[in-house]
Order: structure tokens, then sequence, then C-alpha cells
């Protein structure tokens, strides 16, 4: 494990210190896009932070090849060169529509074709531990590989709308599949702990690492498609490269879970993101548009929308991320798995309170702001937060609801309901008392 935490420390460094090289280069040259609508940031920032971890990524095969310890890993240079050419293809493809805003067939053809070129050159998915070993036939085990890594791509593509998201949920699930693998090579009693899964997991967790700082919020660069797809890719390959190398029923743990772990584990860790490229594909074909088409309405923008800040949204996402691919590891390390089960079902309570505490915070609000009278000072700095009154409509979706302001308009409610008490009745002319004459 020392050797992986190495080529991932060696990837974080090599990473940041290109992410700043670029940064600086973007600003000088002016190479940023313009605000689209459904961008969250307000001001032009740079997307090229996808270069500089393919630069980190490829510089850390490169240390690693020298490395005696992975002297098996590239054995087989094949693997290597297959995902050294995607990864490259990948971020072209980033680039390109991030400057120029390909369209989107372009897009997935180059996706699958980078797909392609992996599962052609050796890492495929051979095995899927469903009632015992069941090994697929050569085309099906290249066309499960493709769909399955351009899958991975687009979701995790798909959730890149947050500064520090991407980088974030990667670090937390690859860190966790890096553990996994490594506790996985160990129970099935192999002579050598070190495989091109795990490799590819330790560079990628490093090249997160160290693109985070610039890319946390405020960010002052973004990964763009370029860099979200490469983290797409190689997340995908690290999972479908380990099926090749160990052999899930060789497990001496239970005869029920401990089988399904490798395939349930990758898929776990990418509940988040495959979750928001579902809906956003079902969502965009019930309307009659392209699955790939933009829009503002990914989970976390309908975070934004409940009231949460852009840094709750994030932490959301990590939190979600963390439980499911913890709870998983944890199935695995313990047994009986009721430590498991607590945990999940404890994070999860955790999780979802925390996630719709906002919605909580919007009724009292909205309450509040519906029972101040038309006649009240505080009415005209209320009424927005009223949502059936038209002026409603103004006033930012992605604004947050803090404590703060829930107080605050829930403290005029209050006054504008004690106030009749505290002060006469007014009575219409009408009810009035005749005036005397005078004598």
């Amino acid at each position: 494990m020392i050797q992986y935490l190495i080529i991932a420390a060696i990837t974080a460094v090599i990473t940041f210190v290109v992410s700043l090289a670029v940064y600086r280069g973007a600003l000088k040259y002016k190479l940023y896009p313009t605000i689209r609508e459904r961008d969250v940031h307000t001001r032009p920032t740079p997307r090229l932070g996808g270069v500089a971890m393919f630069v980190g990524v490829i510089a850390a095969f490169v240390i690693a090849s020298q490395n005696p310890f992975f002297a098996s890993t590239f054995g087989s240079p094949g693997p290597i060169l297959a995902i050294g050419g995607a990864a490259l293809l990948t971020v072209l493809i980033g680039v390109a529509d991030d400057i120029w805003d390909l369209d989107w067939m372009i897009k997935l053809a180059g996706q699958f074709l980078a797909a392609g070129l992996i599962a052609w050159l050796g890492v495929q998915i051979y095995s899927l531990p469903i009632g015992g070993l069941t090994v697929g036939s050569s085309w099906m085990s290249f066309t499960m590989t493709v769909f399955a890594i351009v899958l991975v791509m687009n979701a995790i593509n798909f959730i890149d709308g947050l500064d520090g998201l991407v980088a974030g949920v990667a670090l937390i699930a690859n860190g966790t599949f890096l553990i996994y693998g490594y506790l996985l090579v160990r129970e099935t009693g192999q002579t050598s702990f070190f495989n091109l899964s795990l490799l590819i997991s330790a560079v990628l967790v490093g090249a997160c690492a160290g693109f985070l700082p610039l890319n946390w919020h405020p960010a002052r660069m973004f990964m763009g498609d370029a860099g979200a797809l490469l983290v797409g890719l190689l997340m995908a390959t690290s999972a479908v490269a380990i099926t090749g190398t160990v052999d899930p029923t060789s497990l001496g743990r239970s005869q029920l879970l401990g089988i399904y772990i490798p395939i349930i584990l990758p898929f776990a860790i990418l509940v988040v993101p495959l979750l928001d490229f579902g809906l956003a594909v079902f969502r965009r074909l019930r309307a009659g548009k392209s699955p790939f088409s933009a829009d503002r309405k990914h989970l976390h923008h309908r975070l934004l929308d409940m009231g949460h800040t852009h840094f709750q949204a994030v932490l959301i996402f990590y939190a979600w991320t963390s439980v499911i691919a913890i709870s998983c590891l944890l199935f695995f390390v313990f047994q009986p798995y009721w430590v498991a089960l607590v945990f999940l079902i404890a994070g999860v309570i955790i999780c979802a309170v925390v996630t719709l505490a906002p919605l909580g915070r919007r009724k009292t609000l909205e309450f509040s702001a519906q029972t101040v009278g038309a006649d009240d000072p505080a009415f005209e700095r209320v009424r927005e937060y009223d949502p059936l009154d038209a002026a409603s409509e103004d006033r930012p979706h992605d604004a947050p609801i803090s404590h703060e302001l829930v107080a605050e308009v829930v403290a005029v409610a209050e006054a504008q309901r004690t106030e009749p008490e505290a002060s006469p009745v007014r009575r219409s002319d009408d009810d009035a008392p005749a005036p005397k004459d005078n004598p």
C-alpha cells in the first residue's frame, strides 16, 4: 500500500504544479469561455483543468513504470498504451467541446472510440459473479466493457456543475476502491499486490487531490469536460480491470455477499452520478429532447433550489458518496454484517435529514410571508417569499434560505399577528359614534 500512496502523492504534486501553470497561461491568453445560462458561477473561469490532470496521470504512469514493484503491471504494455491513448482522445474531445461546444453525437462517438480502444487492447469485463462464476463470450465481454465505460464517463460528466464536486466525489470513491482492491487481492491470496486496477485508482486519487485546491469554491479553474470525462474513463477502467485479476469465488468470506462485492462496489460508489444521469436522460427524453442536451435540473441544481448554499450542496454529495462507499467496504471487512448495516442506516438517515432540511425552513418562511398584511411596512420586504405572490417569481431560485432569514420573516409575521391585541381596535366610520353637538 505504501507504494500506491507514493504514486498518489507524486501524481498530486505534478497535477498541482501543472494546474498552476495552466491556470496562469489561461488567464494570460484569455482561454476561457463565456458564462452559459445554466452555469452557477458568475465570472469567466478557465476550463482547462483536465489538461493538467492528464499530464499528471501520464507522468505518474511513466514514473511507476520505472518502479520495480510495478514490473508485473507493465510487463504487458498493451493495456497501458490503450489507457494512455484513450485518455488523450478523451481530453482532446473534452477541450474541443469546452471551446467550440461540439455536437453531442460527436462527443458520444469519441467516447465510444476511447472505450473501444481500451477494450480492444485487453482491459475487459471477463467475469461476472452471478450464481457462480459466469464467463461471457469475447464479443459480449467487449460490448459490456465499452458500454460500461461510456456510461460512467457520462455519469461523472453530468454531475460536474459545482466547484470541487467531481474532484471530491472521485477522490472519496477511488480512495475507497483502492482500499477495497488492496484488501481483495490479499483476501484471494495473490502473491503480488500490484496490478493495473489499483495503480489506476492510486493515480486518479492523486490527480483529483492535486487539482482540488484550484477547484475548491470559489474555483479558480474548472476541470471542464476534458477532466470530467477523463475521471469517468479512469474510474470505469479501474473497476473493469479488477475483474481480470481477481476470481470472486475464491473469497473465503460469505457465500452470499462476498462474491457480489466486486460488482456492487463500483456501482455503489457511483450511485449518485448514475442516479443523476438516469434522471436527466429520462427527463430530456420525456420532453422530446436529446438525452445529452443541457439544462439546469441536475441534482446539484435542485439542492441549490431547495435553499442549500454552494458549499453545503457539495458537502451533501460528499456525504452520500462516503456513506455508500464506506458501507460497501465495511460489508466486505466485518462479519457479521450488523456493523456495516448500522453504519449504512445511520448514514442514510443523517444524510436525508441534512439534504431535506431547507424544505422545513422554506415552508416556515412561506407560511410566515403569507400572514403579513398588505398594509404592513414590511410587506414589500417579505412578499417575495410568498409562493402565491407573483412577485415571488422575481426571487432567484438559488438564493439560500438561511436560519437568519427565516427568523426575520417569522418575527415580522408574529408582530403582525400580535399588533391588533396590543393596540386599540380600529372601527370603520360607519361604526363610529355620532359627534355630539357643541354646547
